[in-house]
């Protein structure tokens, strides 16, 4: 699989607020969740945001040492999964962890991987994944890494029995 292109709102170089360690946060452009009172509601729009190579992200990711992994965050970064899918092996092949934030249940990322195999490859790189859209009325500014109550912080090991429950 060679470099893509993905549509992004931007790009946080070393956020320490998206997941363990330092990291690069990739806010991908584009959510149909509509989620109300959303932390990025400007990534939205579909047709938004700028065009950027995964190659680019990579020489960013790849030209920090202080880096422990990278985020992809949004937007929903499951309307994007093929180049997200190529960053994420890069980042694995040189030791480091990916997270991921979705609006999308990891219930509803396995249906959708059924149809499309590139949900299906970026599920199995993610490290950890917070799922569930935001919910104002359950916000919670105690929980770590998620908006409100409702939302999962799912690590590999989570991902996997919970895969191996609803294949039962």
């Amino acid at each position: 699989m060679s470099s893509q292109t993905l549509r992004i709102a931007g790009i946080e170089s070393e956020s320490i607020v998206d997941g363990p360690g330092i990291r690069l946060c990739v806010f991908v452009q584009g959510c149909t969740h509509n989620c109300p009172g959303c932390h990025n509601p400007q990534t939205h729009p579909l047709d938004g945001g700028t065009i950027m190579q995964t190659e680019d992200i990579w020489q960013m990711f790849a030209a920090d040492p202080l880096l422990a992994g990278i985020t992809f965050s949004g937007g929903e970064p499951f309307l994007q999964p093929e180049g997200l899918v190529w960053l994420a092996r890069k980042v694995h092949e040189q030791g480091k962890n990916v997270f991921a934030y979705s609006g999308f249940t990891f219930e509803e990322l396995l249906a959708r991987g059924r149809e499309d195999k590139h949900t299906e490859e970026l599920l199995q790189e993610l490290d950890w994944l917070v799922d569930g859209r935001y919910i104002e009325a359950l916000r919670n500014l105690d929980l770590e890494f998620r908006g409100s109550s409702n939302q999962r912080l799912l690590d590999r090991k989570a991902m996997h029995e919970l895969r191996n429950t609803l294949l039962r």
